[in-house]
């Protein structure tokens, strides 16, 4: 056996460390030998695997064989960065130790050309490779190639546990100031991790090294970037906690990262600005010029102390202020606009001609009270007081439109299979089944001729032999979860096609695996394909809707239950039950009497319902709970884990004694599969928040899953009749916080249209949305603040009254982002809706002490429920 075929048989079996134990001793004619045949067993090992897969569960074994026989540097490294060694879900190689052993063996400047040429393969901070690449230049020592890749890969993947003692640190250490990424890479450093710990620690041990670091983050704040980009060095600067003198000399720099620096970074730089007294005059004005013109408020805040701080201690500087405050003036915060306003006034002694000449120019874009105000400090142009006539007035909302008639049911073969093939929505499925039935009563031999050749060979996988699934996943379905599926076994009953006959008997779902409007829905389908096998269709069917909101007129289902009789017929069980749930909520007794004359059992059933009381709504009520390590259950508080925040939605009927109506009345399943969630509103048109309740459980977002329900599902429900309670409000509210949703907004304002909308709930749910993170509030107020501007304001009014109690935050408790505009959208609503009365958590919140924006809106909010009308 030559030295080939004993490394051969090495490789097969995926000896690495026989492999690389064997190399070291190769003589040069082996070398050249296994070196000559190595590549060409990559093909022999392909052939002994699927075309898709690769070759990396024999990387290690042909690294080694590789690094040790093939004679150059180019070659080596070519051969060990192939990218068939590679699995798509691999992590770093795990043979440095071992290559390194192996190319130990080589001359150095062998190895030095190598470590060269690897260093310029990294690509990414995740390159298998890249523990080799920097095993390889610590040991040989040599000039490191300027390769950003490998900067980033070393303070990411190349962690050491003190990166200070590693050798490559005095030579990457300043690249890393400069390598795209590396920002990127350390972001959610802290002094308990590696980097900063350790740069501190150098700073600490060598001043020269404090003040590269310092010169360095300073000269990346100046590069630019993201703030994600640039948190780890601004960590970095305030762990150097640089001295007022170093911040002095480097002024001008601090300076030139106030006006478009990253919002963190112009704070820093502000932050240390701030320390400093013997600035240039002309350099403060600058720099205040650079901050009061941002957009961030904390920022303009923090320049407004900054210049009354500035003035008090240098009052010549007064003469330069007006041009730094004038922008202010313009914010979008009327918090900002009056602080502005109020140091204008007190400093205006000392501004001089040419800066009141400034301020009174910038008044326009102040709110009257203001501009008042400065008026009669300034001059000019006194303000007109508004004109009443040209505040904004609210519109009507919007007249909805009355629900249309049904198109009639589908009596042709080639309307159904179309329908059975195509993306159609409930009111085409409901058409098909009448029409279906109707055509099988009418013509069931004709049906049977029509439909057997349209079925030969297809649609077998809606069928019993597969489903969608069926067809990549191979076996038989257990059950028939899809309408599609029975119906096309209805039809390989009626032509004898069906490959199992009695197949269909143990197909019905089991009660725990999907939801109970799903079972309903398939209990109907499920006794069409009964009727057809055992030959009782009836007439027609019951349940199909007269109106597109999914209503059966009464008068048609008396009408319908006539001809049934008249035909001698029964009609389906289920299908009776879900008529009965489609009817209207008001009855008309003409219809009731005529029912009253039905002789069958069914028509009696009908009779009896017409002529009692409407059938009670169900209670619903709901308990949030959070979901982590243990799960908790919420009141009205905060959760700890928004991602799994989750809740139970409990129904309370009173049992009517039909089976399947009372399976729909009770709790929606906490496991149960939502499928046909289009069809769902239409099953219950006089019990919309019986279906949104159904819906809560496949609302939320989860990790990568979106959620199943559609706003189309939710303007369905609207649509409908019966009080809308809790489930309906918070589907409303969880839609208008999603910024992917406007036409949250139509729905809510076609349901207020209609008097439908229960406002104040609403309000409650949105809040409790905002309050376990499930919606941001910046995303409800754009959503309501649009509603209002769109004739909605006192229902919004009603929504936000009935939020603030829930959103107003406790004492020394920060509130949530946004909270501030919510107030004063309430504060613009109230004032369109002549709302008055005090809400106590308001008025508290008032008469707290502070000049926050929020405690601003509060107030002005506080004071227009409470004032005296006229």
């Amino acid at each position: 056996m030559n030295e080939w075929e004993r490394l051969r048989t090495f490789i097969d079996h995926q000896k690495a460390d026989a492999v690389a134990a064997r190399v070291v001793k190769l003589d040069e004619a082996a070398r050249k030998e296994v070196a000559e045949a190595l590549p060409g067993h990559l093909k022999v090992l392909r052939g002994r695997r699927e075309p898709w897969e690769g070759l990396d569960d024999h990387a290690e074994v042909l690294r080694a064989a590789g690094a040790g026989v093939l004679p150059g540097a180019a070659a080596v490294a070519s051969w060990l960065s192939r990218r068939e060694f590679t699995s798509r879900w691999g992590g770093p190689y795990g043979d440095t130790d071992r290559i390194m052993a192996i190319l130990a063996t080589r001359p150095a400047e062998w190895r030095a050309d190598l470590a060269r040429r690897l260093v310029l393969k990294i690509r990414t901070a995740e390159d298998r490779d890249l523990g080799l690449t920097l095993a390889l230049l610590r040991a040989t020592g040599i000039e490191i190639p300027i390769h950003d890749p490998l900067v980033v890969g070393w303070v990411s993947t190349g962690r050491l546990p003190v990166p200070h003692e590693d050798p490559l640190f005095d030579t990457l250490l300043p690249r890393i100031f400069d390598a795209q990424g590396v920002g990127r890479a350390l972001q959610r450093e802290d002094l308990a991790q590696p980097w900063l710990r350790s740069l501190s620690v150098s700073a600490a041990r060598d001043g020269a090294k404090r003040l590269t670091l310092l010169e360095g983050c300073i000269s990346r704040f100046l590069r630019g970037g993201s703030a994600p980009d640039l948190r780890f060095f601004a960590r970095l600067h305030e762990t150097l906690d640089p001295a007022p003198h170093e911040i002095e000399s480097r002024a001008r720099d601090y300076l030139r990262l106030l006006p478009a620096a990253p919002g963190p970074i112009a704070e820093l730089a502000l932050r240390h600005l701030r320390t400093l007294d013997g600035l240039d005059p002309l350099d403060l004005v600058e720099g205040l010029e650079s901050v009061l013109f941002r957009s961030e408020r904390k920022l303009v805040r923090s320049g407004l102390t900054w210049l009354d701080q500035l003035v008090r201690l240098s009052p010549p500087l007064a003469g330069s202020i007006a041009g730094p405050l004038a922008p202010v003036f313009a914010s979008d915060s009327v918090e900002l606009q009056e602080r502005a306003v109020t140091l204008a006034i007190k400093h205006a002694s000392r501004m001089g001609d040419e800066g009141h000449a400034t301020i009174r120019d910038a008044l326009d874009t102040l709110p009257y009270d203001l501009r008042l105000r400065a008026f009669a400090v300034f001059g000019g142009e006194e303000p007109a007081a508004p004109d009443p006539l040209d505040e904004f007035v609210p519109p009507a909302l919007p007249r909805p439109d009355a629900p249309q008639r049904m198109a009639d049911p589908i009596d042709s073969v080639a309307g159904m299979l179309s329908v059975i093939t195509g993306p159609s929505e409930w009111m085409a499925w409901e058409r098909l089944l009448a029409g279906f039935v109707a055509l099988v009563y009418r013509d069931r031999e004709g049906a049977a001729a029509a439909l057997k050749p349209a079925l030969d060979g297809k649609y077998d996988h809606f069928y019993q032999d597969s489903n969608r699934y069926q067809v990549r996943y191979g076996g038989q379905p257990p059950h028939w979860n899809y309408v599609d599926q029975w119906l096309v076994g209805a039809m390989r009953s009626l032509t004898g096609t069906a490959s199992a006959p009695d197949a269909w008997k143990h197909k019905l779902p089991d009660i725990s695996d999907l939801s109970t409007p799903c079972l309903l829905l398939l209990h109907r389908a499920a006794e069409i394909q009964m009727a057809v096998e055992e030959d009782v269709v009836p007439p027609l069917l019951l349940s199909t809707p007269t109106l597109t909101t999914g209503h059966v007129d009464a008068s048609e289902l008396v009408t319908r239950l006539e001809i049934i009789e008249a035909a001698g017929a029964k009609p389906l069980a289920a299908d009776l039950q879900q008529a009965l749930l489609r009817l209207r909520r008001d009855q008309d007794p003409q219809t009731a009497e005529r029912a009253s004359r039905l002789s069958s059992p069914a028509g009696r059933l009908v009779a009896q319902w017409l002529a009692g009381d409407p059938l009670p709504d169900p209670t619903v009520e709901m308990s949030w709970s959070s979901s982590g390590k243990v799960e908790r259950w919420l009141d009205d508080g905060e959760t700890d884990n928004p991602h799994e925040v989750r809740f139970l939605p409990s129904l309370h009927a009173t049992a009517t004694g039909f089976p399947l109506i009372d399976l729909v009345f009770r709790d929606p399943p906490r496991g149960g599969v939502g499928i046909h969630l289009t069809w769902w509103a239409a099953m219950f048109p006089s019990h919309r928040e019986v279906a949104a309740t159904h819906l809560l459980p496949h609302l939320f977002r989860h990790q990568w899953h979106r959620s199943a329900v559609r706003s189309s599902h939710l303007r369905q429900i609207t649509r409908g009749d019966g009080p809308p309670g809790v489930s309906v409000s918070l589907i409303l509210g969880l839609m208008l916080g999603d910024p992917d949703r406007p036409e949250a907004v139509d729905i809510l304002l076609e349901t207020a249209g209609r008097g439908d909308l229960n406002a104040a709930e609403l309000g409650r749910q949105a809040a409790l949305l905002v309050k376990r993170e499930q919606i941001k509030l910046v995303h409800l107020t754009a959503a309501l603040d649009s509603a209002s501007s769109r004739g909605a304001h006192r229902e919004v009014w009603t929504a936000i009254a009935a939020a603030l109690p829930l959103l107003i935050p406790g004492s020394g408790r920060k509130p949530h982002h946004g909270f501030a505009s919510f107030v004063a959208l309430g504060a613009t609503t109230a004032v369109w809706s002549h709302a008055r009365g005090a809400i106590p958590e308001l008025e508290s919140m008032a008469a707290r002490k502070g000049s926050s924006g929020v405690l601003r809106e509060a107030r002005r909010l506080h004071g227009l429920l409470t004032a005296e009308e006229g």
